[in-house]
């Protein structure tokens, strides 16, 4: 913080006794005042809370609300006490910038809310709730980016000076006005260590949630589940990351807390505008991917850094729903959002949590205002009874619900395969919904895969071939049929697509459909909230 006049707080014959009392009842909650704290957070190979605000922020640009509240625990402990022990009563809150020497002040400005393990295990008390509650409206006053570190075991037990005026404190404002941000701006939510209960609760409802290898995130933690009676356990054992990643929990698995930071600056920028400087890859190795093999598979993650600018691409949900790649690029500094099938698992057919994967990226760039980019090569959806024991019906629906709904610009590429309900799912609902439809000459079309079509269409002419051989024969002949009949080049002489285009011209034909599409803002966005599942 700044003094006035020469700078030196402890000059106390420049600074009235009143700004003095400020001065130093602030320095309490500063990291250097504390460092007992801060050891133990080192202990730990984490930073503390004010560390991680301070670097997600520019320089200087924090400014705090409501950081001289402390614990409502005053009936039990001393107010000189609550001072040195409960600084900000453990939720450091305010307003910052981030990014802003890229995208400029105007549109680099975020609202930080930040749980400080180091009081108080981070639980959500009285004053902070009230905090939070003040700091939400504000956030929906001001629609800009919200932004959660959500390290803590939620709601607190020991605030007995609230006692008197409250009993279960189920009528407070926080977590119905946390849920109804979603869709207003941006919603990030951090954490590194345990995260349980409310504070999970919170988590829960943010756009991604980015977290740190040490982390735990959990519904309840270790007390509520004993004091449910459901067994003892050490909070490592309650939702780890290995789960919370193969569930879809957690969004961006990172190594610790300074690469959170980093990343959840980098995931932010997708929605602060366009870039000045990028590089754009060698376009030719794209002419080259697809096996000429058409039984064998390749790396659809070649594909988007092919078309995207070098580095820029950042995946969503890497160790859930495999099946479908989702994430965002840039093209020429402008940012996308990438669904893509992946070929190297269950050869990309469409299963329930794929599914999620790409409805859940349609509603995140939908509400922001962030153009998609879809990548097809799928047999279409994943069938059979084991499937459906996973609710594939309604999952994998969600996509023609929410393609149906989506109003940003989305381009469609069909890279190889496009058969089916998967391949109409992956184009907005069907080939002619998206701003183009386009497919690179690998590409190869049917209502089904075709193997199938050719078993179900013509069994009664398979089975009148009783010589093996001559039925294999047949089969293959038959097979040739469909794969002439529906290759790309065919497709797009019967108008079913928009053009075949040479794969070294992928990025060209995206930024001039993006140019060409009419331009919406977040704001008119006409699916008012993101679901979190």
């Amino acid at each position: 913080m700044s003094y006035p006049h020469d700078g030196n707080p402890e000059n106390s014959e420049s600074i009235r006794p009143e700004l003095a009392e400020l001065i130093e009842r602030t320095a309490l909650g500063l990291d250097e005042n504390r460092p007992e704290a801060v050891a133990r957070r080192q202990k730990k190979n984490q930073r503390t809370t004010r560390t991680n605000v301070e670097d997600f922020c520019d320089p200087d640009s924090f400014i705090e609300y409501g950081g001289l509240a402390i614990a409502a625990q005053r009936m039990r402990r001393s107010e000189e006490e609550l001072r040195v022990k409960t600084p900000a009563d453990g939720l450091i809150a305010g307003i910052g910038s981030v990014n802003g020497d890229l995208f400029g002040e105007e549109n680099s400005r975020c609202l930080i809310l930040a749980y400080d393990y180091t009081v108080l295990a981070g639980t959500q008390g009285h004053f902070s709730h009230k905090k939070m509650d003040r700091m939400l409206k504000l956030a929906h006053d001001q629609a800009i980016p919200l932004i959660l570190f959500a390290e803590g075991g939620g709601g607190r037990p020991g605030d007995v000076d609230a006692g008197g005026v409250v009993i279960a404190g189920l009528d407070l404002s926080t977590f119905a006005l946390f849920g109804g941000f979603s869709g207003k701006a941006p919603l990030v939510g951090i954490v590194s260590g345990p995260c349980f209960a409310g504070n999970a609760a919170l988590l829960g409802c943010c756009d991604v949630i980015i977290a740190a290898r040490n982390s735990n995130i959990g519904m309840g933690g270790p007390v509520m589940i004993e004091g449910g009676g459901l067994g003892v356990f050490r909070p490592e054992e309650v939702g780890p990351m290995d789960v919370q990643t193969a569930n879809g929990v957690v969004d961006i698995p990172v190594a610790d807390d300074v690469e959170a930071v980093a990343v959840a600056k980098r995931y932010l920028s997708y929605f602060q505008g366009r870039t000045k400087d990028w590089q754009a890859p060698d376009p030719m190795p794209l002419r080259d991917i697809i096996p000429e093999n058409r039984r064998r598979t390749y790396d659809m993650k070649r594909v988007i850094e092919g078309i995207a600018d070098v580095g820029s691409f950042l995946q969503l949900r890497p160790d859930y729903g495999q099946g479908i790649i989702a994430g965002f690029i840039r093209i020429e500094g402008h940012p996308f959002g990438v669904i893509a099938n992946n070929c190297q698992h269950m050869a990309g057919a469409i299963e329930a949590e794929d599914a999620d994967n790409a409805a859940r990226l349609m509603q995140i760039c939908n509400v922001h205002g962030v153009p998609i980019l879809s990548l097809i090569d799928t047999p279409g959806f994943m069938v059979g009874p084991e499937i459906e024991t996973r609710a594939q019906v309604r999952h994998v629906c969600r996509m023609f619900v929410i393609g149906s709904h989506v109003s940003v610009p989305y381009f469609s590429v069909v890279t190889r395969r496009g058969y089916g309900l998967g391949a109409m799912a992956m184009a907005r609902g069907g080939f002619h919904e998206s701003a183009f439809t386009a497919s690179w000459p690998t590409g190869e079309f049917g209502g089904m895969g075709l193997e199938g079509a050719v078993k179900a269409g013509f069994k009664r002419e398979l089975e009148a071939q009783q010589d093996p051989q001559a039925r294999e024969a047949l089969f293959n002949q038959l097979l040739s049929q469909l794969y002439e009949r529906g290759k790309a080049v065919n497709m797009a002489a019967y108008l079913e697509i928009d053009a075949v285009i040479d794969p070294a011209d992928t990025r060209r034909w995206i930024m001039k459909g993006f140019m060409s599409a009419p331009s919406r803002t977040a704001k008119e966005a006409n699916q008012p909230y993101i679901d979190p599942v």
